[in-house]
C-alpha cells in the first residue's frame, strides 16, 4: 500500500504521525512525505531541507518534493504515489501554515478512501477517534524528530523540548488508548476491509 504525509513544515509530520510510518515502513508499505516548505522562517532553510531528509532516512520514507500552487501540485503527487491512505495536520490550528495546507489538502485528497487528521503542538480542539500504538517505534519517531537538531528547543515553551512533547503527547495519546504511547488521529474518511 502507498501511503502519503502531507506537511507545512519540517518535523510537523513526524511529530503528528511519525510512529505511525515508520510503523508501515517497518511492514513495506511505500511511504512517501510531502512538505509544503523549507520552514525558512523558522530557522536556515538549507538546514531545514537537510534535516528534513535525515530525518526521512531514520523513518524510512521518501521525500516528495517542494511545489508552488499547492492543490495542483498536491493532486499531482497524489496521481503519482497513488495512496490509499493520507496523513495531514488538523485544520483547527493557530498556525496559518497549518490551517491552509489543511484546507488545499481537503480538496486535494477528495478521492482517496482513506484520510486522518494528524496533531502538532500548535493544534485547537483536537478530538481524536481512532489510535494506533507506537511503543515499538516511539525511539524511532523521537529519533526522526531530533534530526531537526535546529528545531529542538524551539517549542515556545521554557526548558520543554520537542522531544519531551512528544513523549509526553504519546504517553497521554496512549492512556486515552489504553496503552503506553500513541498516536492520535481525527478520521475525515476511514475505510476498514475486514
Amino acid at each position: 500500500m502507498n501511503v502519503l504525509a502531507i506537511g507545512a513544515h519540517p518535523d510537523d509530520i513526524e511529530y503528528g504521525c511519525g510512529g505511525m510510518l515508520a510503523k508501515y515502513a517497518q511492514r513495506g508499505h511505500a511511504i512517501f512525505m510531502f512538505v509544503a516548505s523549507d520552514g525558512a522562517l523558522g530557522g536556515d532553510g538549507d538546514v531545514r531541507r537537510q534535516e528534513q531528509k535525515d530525518s526521512a532516512r531514520i523513518l524510512g520514507v521518501r521525500e516528495v518534493p517542494l511545489s508552488r500552487d499547492l492543490i495542483v501540485r498536491l493532486e499531482a503527487v497524489i496521481r503519482q504515489v497513488d495512496p490509499r491512505m493520507i496523513f495531514i495536520n488538523s485544520p483547527d490550528d493557530t498556525h496559518q501554515d497549518h490551517r491552509n495546507l489543511a484546507q488545499g489538502a481537503m480538496s486535494a485528497t477528495r478521492y482517496v478512501p482513506n484520510f486522518l487528521l494528524y496533531e502538532v503542538p500548535t493544534t485547537l480542539n483536537f478530538s481524536p477517534n481512532c489510535y494506533t500504538d507506537i511503543a515499538d517505534v516511539l525511539d524511532l519517531k523521537l529519533a526522526s524528530l531530533d534530526a531537526h537538531r535546529s528545531q529542538v528547543t524551539k517549542t515556545n515553551i521554557e526548558d520543554l523540548t520537542i522531544l519531551e512533547l512528544s513523549r509526553s503527547c504519546a504517553n497521554f495519546r496512549g492512556i486515552q488508548a489504553r496503552v503506553k504511547y500513541a498516536e492520535a488521529f481525527q478520521s475525515v474518511r476511514l475505510l476498514l476491509n475486514l
